[in-house]
């Protein structure tokens, strides 16, 4: 697998295609386009954290940016450093869900978001044509070291006029945690036990030695789901490596599904606010249910958080997100965040009195089926397939705004290419897995 590099940054295997060198382009082109100013820095727990991290401060110094290096933390909370010391911008150092021996950078602006697709190209531009911008001795940038964040974040969650701690503190929840031995290991626990909760830990050392595959799919987390049975716990939440993601089980040891911590999130806004909410294309149409609940639109972008953000701004949105566990909440920061879905969720389930299983069954349910389609099955490019499903489905409601999706009355199937690899990704959902998959399979046999 080669170096991936896009508007948002670069990834890849550490010293295999992520080497010293390109985390020096990247990080110069990063800090020319800057032109100085302050940036914070933080990393994920992986064992190659600290030697990135050592070598992107230096670069960030060398083209005349001053750094705020906050060590181990998530994505969520140097997203809030950003906001909290007006910097200009934010380099988190993680590969997000992919596991340990890849490491990444992620790039924020000056408001906190990752760059859209123009300032991407910018700094891409710079790394390719290699037009750094390097300052002289007496002009590099100072390093400060910012061990308060996470105290900061939990704070300003704490501080949300819906969140009512003293209310979820009554409940004397009983939580149990997975944060994958990354960063959300110790913030969460700290976060859950300041809303009174008992918390029972696992794989919460941020030592990023991942005890098992870290994206928080259903087939990685068997383990959780029977350890919340044992301790008799009221719920658990599981975060991925850099806790922007968040899957919650319930008491019974059963998995609400990546696709319903948003929802979750969205209908505790949606009972506290006038407003409209906004997601992926390719996220569950229980969003759009719930919204319809409280009479609002679930308005939808192309896949990517960055998209979901500039939705929200665009449509005023109250709340966002994506179903891969993802809460967007513009009362924070703009960009996902585990820490703060936990603590509307565990606010939501305090108002209504009911146990996480009873609230889950208490939303619509879908399944979806996931899969790949090899370029080369089909015999054709990924646009040329991409046109003949518009065509053959014209009748239908189509949505050209990222790839092709089709929505049925029974449910939907969403086509995008991969910018990877040479597949097309194809995405159905419908009241259970068999009909998605059937969706998809008549399409796909339309095409053929």
């Amino acid at each position: 697998m080669a170096l991936m590099v896009s508007v948002s940054g670069i990834r890849g295997i550490f010293g295999s295609h992520l080497t010293p060198q390109n985390l020096v382009s990247f990080t110069a082109a990063y800090g020319t386009w800057l032109s100085g100013g302050t940036v914070v820095v933080g990393r994920d727990s992986r064992t190659t954290g600290q030697i990135c991290e050592d070598i992107v401060c230096a670069t960030l110094q060398s083209t005349g940016c001053n750094v705020i290096k906050t060590g181990i933390v998530p994505t969520p909370t140097v997203a809030m450093g950003v906001l909290r010391h007006q910097a200009d911008g934010g380099i988190i150092l993680t590969a997000s869900h992919n596991p340990e021996q890849w490491n990444a950078l992620k790039l924020l602006n000056s408001k906190s978001e990752f760059l859209d697709a123009e300032e991407g190209r910018q700094v891409l531009e710079i790394a390719e044509k290699e037009t750094f911008t390097f300052v002289g001795f007496d002009r590099i940038g100072t390093v400060t070291e910012e061990t308060t964040l996470p105290d900061y974040h939990i704070k300003k969650i704490l501080e949300l006029p819906y969140i009512d701690r003293e209310l979820i503190r009554k409940m004397r929840f009983k939580v149990a945690v997975d944060a994958v031995n990354g960063a959300g290991s110790e913030i969460l626990p700290a976060l859950l036990r300041e809303l009174g909760a008992e918390v029972h830990a696992i794989h919460c050392t941020p030592n990023g030695i991942f005890p098992h595959n870290p994206e928080p799919l259903p087939e990685h987390l068997t383990e959780i789901c029977g350890f919340v049975r044992n301790k008799n716990c009221d719920l658990g939440f599981v975060t991925d490596p850099d806790a922007d993601r968040l899957a919650v089980v319930d008491e019974n040891g059963t998995l609400f599904g990546e696709e319903y911590t948003q929802v979750a999130a969205f209908d505790l806004m949606l009972s506290k606010r006038e407003g409209d909410t906004a997601t992926n294309l390719s996220s569950s149409r229980a969003a759009d249910d719930i919204s319809a609940r409280y009479g609002r639109a679930c308005h939808r972008s192309a896949v990517g958080e960055i998209n979901v953000v500039k939705a929200m701004q665009e449509k005023g949105a109250i709340i966002g997100g994506e179903g891969n566990g993802g809460v967007i909440n513009p009362d924070l920061h703009p960009g996902r965040d585990a820490m703060v879905g936990a603590a509307m969720i565990l606010q939501l389930l305090a108002e209504r009195r009911q146990k996480a299983s009873e609230y889950r069954n208490s939303l619509p349910n879908y399944e979806m089926v996931k899969q790949k389609v090899k370029l080369e099955d089909l015999g054709v490019d990924a646009d040329e397939l991409l046109v003949k499903v518009a065509e053959q489905f014209s009748g239908e409601k189509v949505n050209r705004t990222d790839g092709v999706k089709i929505d049925f009355e029974e449910g939907w199937v969403h086509f995008r290419k991969s910018n990877t690899e040479p597949i097309v990704r194809v995405y159905s959902e419908a009241s259970d897995s068999d009909k998605a998959g059937k969706l998809a399979a008549g399409v796909l046999d339309l095409i053929r």
